[in-house]
């Protein structure tokens, strides 16, 4: 391919990987600018404070239960989503990997401001891995050379052989400079940047285990370092276990065709417009069921949107259970402002007092007649 740059990142030959930016990419990388850099056509709810941590939750459980299942993890959407609203501990290593996903993601929003370093990369994939290896003491930490380590599918057919482990400690250093945009000595867009430390943790796969969650997880702390806001809010692994496939081809096609990376890079610049467009449809899908329960709600001003947002969900599933803890965490607010979110509903007749969970937990209901019981009360106060 024409017009190939060569990069820092070496295969096991000491052959640069290189890469080229075709057309379909430059214009997604403009799609890219202009919808997740500042606030350029963005829908109005974004950057909206009062509801904007009930999105940046939402995406963050998306990402991490999606990130997990293309590791393996085995559990039900629903199941994972109940585990992280609520607070109650991971059942199982599938769990596990999950809430380590939801709280690194949280933990990358913190960190996005400090350069690369190889301390921060071991503190990144300790709080992915944490009491989830089968081998003790290997997170946080580079591979040893007892350790071996390859990619293969399920049949057992090896499709990447990474570097030695005695190379690792360098080639970490050199993907840091990197990261921080230190070498090479060319322009290489941010977006670009992101993807190929994504496909350089991917390639080197320098840890036992969780190496994929790793890498995604750097990506997003790229992307946030560059001030690509946006990615607070948005899930690249939900595109990308609805294709694995492809996600690992791509991976494979640029090791093989002569060190190529552009073949993840299409496919990343892909995966990242549809992430962005699944944004804009979720948040005018969300922003559709709240004017309707607003409007649903005439009559009951004193609602706060939390609250609102609740009762929106509540309509959907009667007899939904709601804890202090969830509501706290969906809407990342303190616990005492959850609390008397919940209290007042109750108050209203739009909750019920159900039973006590875990601990002093106390859960509410959503009342099988809660459509009823609004259009009852709304009636009501707007004939008086």
């Amino acid at each position: 391919m024409r017009g190939l740059k060569p990069l820092p990142l070496q295969d096991k030959n000491k052959k640069p990987f290189q890469f080229s930016v075709p057309d379909e990419v430059a214009e997604q990388l403009h799609e890219i600018d202009m919808g997740a850099g500042g606030k350029i056509g963005m829908p109005e709810a974004v950057p909206n404070a009062q509801v904007r941590d009930q999105y940046v939750v939402s995406s963050l459980i998306q990402e991490a239960i999606t990130s997990s299942q293309l590791e393996g993890a085995v559990t039900t959407r629903e199941v994972a989503k109940e585990m992280l609203r609520s607070g109650r501990p991971p059942r199982d290593r599938s769990e596990k990997m999950i809430l380590n996903n939801f709280l690194t993601m949280q933990r990358i929003t913190e960190l996005k401001a400090r350069k690369l370093s190889p301390t921060l990369v071991y503190e990144i994939h300790k709080l992915v891995t944490k009491d989830t290896l089968e081998k003790k003491g290997a997170a946080g930490r580079l591979r040893r050379d007892d350790e071996k380590v390859r990619v293969e599918d399920e049949t057992g057919e090896v499709f990447h052989n990474p570097p030695a482990a005695a190379e690792l400690q360098e080639r970490l250093q050199t993907m840091c400079n990197f990261a921080n945009g230190d070498i090479p000595d060319f322009f290489i867009h941010p977006v670009i940047r992101s993807i190929l430390l994504h496909f350089w943790v991917g390639y080197d796969h320098p840890f036992v285990d969780g190496n994929g969650r790793t890498a995604r997880a750097l990506f997003y702390w790229s992307m946030l370092h560059r001030e690509y806001w946006l990615f607070e809010f948005i899930s690249i692994s939900d595109i990308l276990h609805r294709a694995p496939a492809k996600y690992y081809r791509a991976f494979l096609y640029s090791e093989n065709d002569d060190d190529d990376v552009t073949y993840f890079l299409v496919h990343q610049a892909e995966v990242i417009r549809r992430a962005i467009l699944s944004l804009h449809a979720y948040i005018d899908r969300k922003t559709k069921e709240l004017q309707n329960s607003e409007r649903l709600l005439r009559g009951w001003e004193y609602l706060n949107h939390r609250q609102i947002s609740l009762i929106t969900h509540a309509l959907r599933h009667p007899g939904n259970l709601y804890s202090v803890e969830g509501h706290q965490r969906s809407h990342n607010t303190v616990y005492e402002t959850a609390r008397r979110d919940l209290l007042g509903l109750s108050k209203a007749g739009l909750l019920e007092f159900a039973r006590k969970g875990r601990g002093r937990t106390k859960l509410f209901a959503a009342p099988m007649n809660i459509r009823e019981r609004i259009q009852k009360d709304s009636s009501k106060t707007r004939a008086q």
